[in-house]
């Protein structure tokens, strides 16, 4: 049986250039984090403190606590080293498991082949051992296992999220091209935006953005709408514990008074979609809904305030020409209607953004799936710009 109290390495990884987000997460949260890379960020934690990051994590995508690190030079090697290892302290015979793999290493050309082999090693050490086998496959629905292998290095890991903790559990309606409930809050994060003004979020699509900034404003993390993670099934695991951490989270929500939230879309069925994701969430009545063209929808007078859009890229044939009028429209909108504001617009297609008109303060690197993105700032100030 594992000691989850006991500290040991743990690696949290997240999508490329998410790092500074998950970092400062870490540290908001109490940790403290050891090295920090492009993807992945490894400190010193227990399992019993894994539990506690993959309830309260936005922006990453899993927690790994290392089993093994070891040599391993050809893939003939790895059936034999894993098999070493004391599995029936990790899992019971009963346990239904799967493994993944990332390898970078001369001598395999499937990574597949690898998932096989380090099941197959677990398996027999089980049969060997007690006459019977776990049932293993491809699903995340029991204990999961990690390998990381590049050249000569190989590490195993228990991956304690199983399925990724960048989906936040609410979204039940994705709608057309939605954006990554873990991306929306890494953007949120980097427009600094203070948690009291207004959020304005037009062309607001299925909610994420607008459903994320509450979230965030009111403490509510995403273990409030998960109910199953890799780590339950490992030996050492106490329902008790999981149980006392999901009722804090219930604890942690603040109320803001006064907190203008506004999602529009010229889609009426956008806009539903809107409110049955928040009502999921639980921020249904924190958020104010409007089926409108973006020029129309509400802005709230603030002396600060945050307007964040994200609109097509024009992926398909044909498409720029008409966005190009919406991007110019854009530019129009936050000059005309959100002085004082401060305006994001995260897109994935530089040339389109150019008719904007407006000159960005900044342009924060990003990744949308595999689309090279940009959120663009662009400080929108009442009367003239003062020196």
């Amino acid at each position: 049986m594992l000691d989850f109290t006991q500290k040991g390495k743990v690696v949290i990884t997240f999508k490329d250039r998410f790092s500074p987000f998950v970092e400062k997460e870490l540290i908001d949260l109490g940790f403290k984090p050891k090295n920090v890379f492009r993807t992945y960020i490894e400190l010193y934690a227990s399992l019993h403190e894994c539990m506690y990051l993959n309830m309260h994590l936005r922006v990453a995508s899993h927690v790994l606590f290392e089993i093994k690190s070891f040599y391993l030079h050809h893939a003939d090697d790895i059936y034999r080293r894993v098999k070493t290892l004391p599995w029936e302290e990790y899992i019971t015979k009963d346990t239904y498991f799967s493994v993944n793999s990332h390898v970078e290493n001369d001598s395999v050309d499937n990574p597949l082949f690898v998932n096989v082999r380090v099941k197959d090693a677990i398996v027999d050490r089980f049969r060997e051992n007690t006459g019977l086998r776990p049932d293993t496959g491809s699903a995340y629905d029991g204990a999961v296992f990690q390998l990381f292998w590049k050249e000569t290095q190989a590490t195993l890991y228990i991956n304690t999220s199983g399925e990724t903790i960048a989906k936040h559990g609410y979204r039940k309606i994705p709608g057309k091209a939605p954006m990554l409930e873990a991306l929306a809050a890494a953007t949120i994060y980097a427009t600094g935006w203070d948690r009291k003004s207004p959020f304005v979020n037009p062309m607001c699509g299925s909610g994420t953005l607008a459903i994320e900034a509450a979230l965030i404003a009111t403490n509510r993390y995403p273990g409030l709408y998960r109910d199953h993670y890799s780590f339950m099934h490992i030996i050492g695991y106490e329902e008790e514990a999981y149980l006392k951490m999901k009722a804090e989270l219930e604890e942690k929500i603040t109320s803001i008074e006064g907190i203008e939230i506004i999602a529009s879309d010229i889609a009426e069925q956008a806009v539903m979609f809107t409110k049955e994701n928040a009502a999921t969430a639980g921020v249904e009545d924190l958020l104010s809904y409007e089926v409108c063209d973006f020029e129309e929808t509400t802005i709230p007078e603030s002396d600060t305030g945050i307007m964040m859009v994200n609109p097509e890229y024009g992926e398909r044939l044909g498409e720029e020409d008409e966005l190009e009028a919406t991007y110019k429209r854009l530019g129009d909108f936050m000059k005309q209607k959100c002085a004082g504001y401060t305006g994001f617009v995260f897109t994935g297609n530089l040339d389109l953004a150019k008719r904007v008109g407006l000159r960005p303060s900044r342009k924060l690197e990003f990744y949308n799936g595999t689309i090279d993105c940009r959120l663009l700032k662009y400080e929108l100030y009442k009367g003239k710009k003062e020196a």
